[in-house]
C-alpha cells in the first residue's frame, strides 16, 4: 500500500478509535431459554412475531419448541424458512414480504449467522421501505430503529447474536456486502445450549472456529479497548478450552454452553474493535463461491496471522498465554499459537485449502476484500488489493496454482 493511502487509514481508523466512547454500543440482554419469551412478548405488548430461519434447522426439529410454546401462550408466529448459507437479498425481501403481510410486530433471528443476518437485515427494510439493501452497504447507513429482534443462536461462533453487522450477499451481482449499523444489534440473546445439541461436528468445528477468527481479529488490531481485550482474552481462552470437546461429542453440554459464551464474548468484542483481511477475505470467497463464512474464516486464520508478522507477535503471544500455550519468549509463543490453531483444526478435519478458488477471479475478489477492508479495519499491517491477491494464492489448492498467473 502506498504511503499516503496507509495514512489516511491509519488516520481513518484513529478516528473511530476515539470515537468509541462515545458511540452507541449496547450488549443484547440475555435471556436462558426460548421459554422466556412469551413473558417478554406479553410484556412488550407483541402478539404476532415473525421468526426468520432455515429449513434445516426447522425440518430437525429445532424450532419446535417454540413455535409450540408461542402457539400455547397465543403468541402467532409466521415462520420464514427459506434463508440460505450466505443470505440474499432475495431471501430478505422474502421474508419483509411474510412479515407485512402477516402483521408483524417483532422479528425473531433462530439459527446460524445467516438467519440471525437476514433477521437483521428484514428489521432494516422494515425501517427503509423504499431503501434497498445496496444502499444500506457500510457504516452507520441504518439509523432509524428496526422492529424488535430476539436472536436465538443455534452454532456458537457468529456472534450475530451480538452485533451490529448484517452480511447480505446481493442476488444478482453476488457481491457479498457487510451492513453495518447500531440499531441493528438485536435487544435480546437466547443463549441456550440445547438448541445447539443436535449440531453437526463439522458445523460445531467452523462455526466455533469463527469465533475464534472474531477473537483474535478483534483482539491484535489497533481500536481495542480495555472490555474488548477482555472479552477476547477470555474468549480464546474458552475456546481452546471446549471446542475440540463439544466437537468430539455434542452432548457435552457443559462444552456446548462455554462455545455460547465465548462466541457472545467474541462477538461483543469485534463489534467494537472490528475484524480484520481474514473477514474481508473469506466474505468476497462466501459472495463469488458460496463458502460457508466460518470455514472459510477457519482455513484463512493461520495463513494471514503468519503474513502479519512480527507487528502482531505481542498481541499473539498474550493469546497464547490466554489458551495455555508455552514460548520461551514473545516470538516463540506467538509461532505456537499459530501452530496450535493448525493442529486444532486438522484435529477437526478442516481442509488446509480450497478448491473452489479459480485465478482469473482474484483480481476481482482482492478488489471487493481491500474496499472491504480499508480505510476500516484496523489491521496490523495495511495491505492494497494487489497485496491481497497473495492470501488467495495462499489458500488456493496446490493444483490450481499451475495456472494462476497474477498480474
Amino acid at each position: 500500500m502506498n504511503r499516503v493511502r496507509r495514512i489516511y487509514c491509519r488516520i481513518f481508523q484513529k478516528a473511530f478509535h476515539l470515537a468509541i466512547p462515545f458511540l452507541p454500543y449496547r450488549k443484547p440482554e440475555i435471556l436462558n431459554g426460548v421459554r422466556e419469551l412469551p413473558a417478554l412478548f406479553r410484556k412488550k405488548c407483541i402478539t404476532r412475531v415473525l421468526l426468520v430461519t432455515d429449513k434445516g434447522i426447522r425440518e430437525r426439529g429445532i424450532t419446535k419448541d417454540l413455535e409450540n410454546i408461542m402457539a400455547e401462550e397465543g403468541i402467532i408466529l409466521t415462520v420464514y424458512d427459506g434463508t440460505v448459507a450466505n443470505p440474499t437479498t432475495e431471501n430478505v425481501e422474502e421474508a419483509r414480504k411474510l412479515y407485512l403481510s402477516s402483521s408483524s410486530e417483532a422479528i425473531i433471528g433462530f439459527g446460524g449467522g445467516s438467519s440471525i443476518d437476514a433477521a437483521k437485515a428484514v428489521g432494516a427494510r422494515i425501517a427503509y421501505p423504499k431503501k434497498p439493501l445496496a444502499k444500506m452497504e457500510g457504516i452507520l447507513r441504518v439509523r432509524r430503529h428496526i422492529p424488535l429482534l430476539v436472536a436465538i443462536p443455534t452454532t456458537a461462533g457468529t456472534g450475530s447474536e451480538t452485533t451490529l453487522a448484517s452480511v447480505i450477499v446481493d442476488s444478482k451481482t453476488r457481491h457479498k456486502y457487510p451492513i453495518n449499523s447500531f440499531p441493528l444489534i438485536p435487544r435480546y440473546a437466547v443463549l441456550d445450549p440445547e438448541v445447539t445439541r443436535t449440531l453437526p461436528p463439522s458445523l460445531t468445528a467452523s462455526t466455533g472456529l469463527d469465533a475464534l477468527t472474531h477473537a483474535i481479529e478483534a483482539y491484535i488490531g489497533g481500536s481495542t479497548t480495555k472490555e474488548t481485550r477482555r472479552a477476547a482474552l477470555e474468549a480464546v481462552s474458552l475456546i481452546f478450552s471446549s471446542l475440540t470437546s463439544a466437537y468430539r461429542n455434542g452432548n457435552d453440554m457443559e462444552a456446548r454452553r462455554k462455545m455460547l459464551r465465548a462466541a457472545f464474548l467474541a462477538g461483543t468484542a469485534f463489534t467494537v474493535s472490528y475484524v480484520g483481511y481474514v473477514h474481508a477475505v473469506a466474505h468476497s470467497l462466501g459472495g463469488r463461491y458460496n463458502v460457508p463464512h466460518g470455514l472459510a474464516n477457519a482455513i484463512l486464520l493461520p495463513y494471514v496471522l503468519e503474513e502479519y508478522g512480527k507487528p502482531a507477535e505481542k498481541k499473539l503471544a498474550d493469546l497464547a498465554e490466554a489458551a495455555g500455550i508455552k514460548g520461551k519468549d514473545r516470538h516463540e509463543k506467538a509461532t505456537n499459537f499459530i501452530l496450535a490453531i493448525k493442529e486444532m483444526e486438522r484435529a477437526m478435519n478442516i481442509p488446509a485449502k480450497m478448491e473452489c478458488i479459480k485465478a482469473e477471479d482474484i483480481p476481482s475478489l482482492a478488489s471487493y476484500a481491500d474496499k472491504e477492508a480499508n480505510p476500516l479495519y484496523p489491521v496490523p499491517v495495511l495491505m492494497d488489493a494487489e497485496e491481497l491477491e497473495h492470501l488467495y494464492l495462499l489458500v488456493m489448492a496446490e493444483s490450481h496454482k499451475k495456472t494462476a498467473t497474477i498480474a
